[in-house]
């Protein structure tokens, strides 16, 4: 392979990869720093163009080294808003998720006119109403470890170490659900501080509730063991999934899909739970289940059970186990 080859490689393939991770939530970057920070490229071309007959290690140690160094500015510099895109000229960049009041009111007229959002210094609460008989739980954002284990007597608590103010909280009547949106508003930038990217909630126990996961990379360890959850739908691109059910209503619904995760349910011993799979080349691991179909499981008894766990799975290159405590 010619040497005059290896840079242009070298950043066709970093940013290659750069987009893969950001789509499965990996990493996050300032999209805009493309253009901001062209004049990289420029320093990367002349150091090549200076070095070009100089066969030395030292010479091409030096070019990688430019064109490293390069790439982890475009990829990961952090400049708040401000944005130069040629010396003298200077543009402020508002984050799409940060736009001010009036252009989200225009854009969201007619699906969030009913949904008043609340923001937060990390901590979220919504008060609990006796008359709240059903609620809805929908968590949208990567990059970070989400723990559910305890009961509040409000409907609804959140309490992150979040000093960025990423997190955004609404909430909704829909029809006789009582809806909680909770997602990240900002997906830029590249921290993998454990304690600030942590959220944990915290449920009260009297509503059924439907909880719904979406997210890219992150890592969800659920005890659903004190809730009475009517369905559990994870669906996540790189991301951990640890959860365990408590006793099923007449029929819980468990929906999980994944990319390339890693996926640990465990059900009561005595609960009657099916598994339907769709797992292409994933690795499945069912403790104590019988196969009753091609890709279909179910404990002894489940067809005459009262009250049933359904799960099904489906993911690309995953890792299955539903086992029994």
């Amino acid at each position: 392979m010619k040497k005059d080859k290896i840079i242009p490689g070298l950043i066709l393939v970093s940013i290659g990869i750069a987009f893969l991770l950001n789509n499965f939530g990996l990493i996050h970057f300032h999209w805009a720093n493309i253009v901001h920070l062209w004049p990289i490229f420029l320093v990367i071309a002349g150091v090549n163009l200076v070095l070009s007959h100089n066969d030395a290690i030292w010479a091409t140690a030096t070019k990688i080294a430019v064109a490293v160094i390069g790439i982890g500015l475009l990829l990961f510099g952090n400049f708040d808003d401000k944005f130069s895109y040629w010396p003298g000229y200077h543009v402020f960049y508002k984050h799409n998720n940060n736009m001010n009041n009036d252009d989200k009111d225009d854009e969201n007229d007619d699906d969030d006119s009913n949904r008043p959002s609340i923001q937060g210094d990390g901590n979220f609460n919504e008060p609990y109403n006796a008359n709240v008989k059903y609620a809805r739980l929908d968590i949208n954002g990567g990059a970070t470890l989400y723990t559910l284990n305890d009961t509040t007597n409000q409907l609804f608590k959140a309490v992150s170490k979040d000093s960025r103010n990423r997190y955004s909280f609404s909430h909704f009547q829909d029809d006789s659900v009582y809806a909680l949106d909770f997602h990240m508003k900002n997906k830029n930038g590249f921290n993998l501080n454990s304690d600030k990217n942590q959220v944990n909630f915290f449920l009260n126990p009297k509503p059924e509730w439907q909880i719904h996961v979406e997210t890219g990379a992150a890592k969800l360890n659920f005890d659903l063991t004190k809730f009475k959850i009517r369905s559990l739908d994870l669906h996540g691109g790189a991301a951990s999934f640890d959860v365990k059910l408590g006793n099923p209503l007449a029929i819980t619904n468990v929906d999980v899909e994944t990319g390339v995760s890693g996926v640990d349910i465990s059900i009561p011993k005595d609960a009657a739970c099916s598994i339907e799979t769709e797992s292409g080349l994933s690795d499945n691991h069912f403790e104590g289940f019988n196969k009753s179909d091609e890709n279909s499981y179910e404990t002894a008894g489940y067809k005459n059970a009262k009250t049933k766990i359904h799960i099904h799975i489906s993911g690309g290159l995953s890792d299955f186990h539903v086992k029994r405590y």
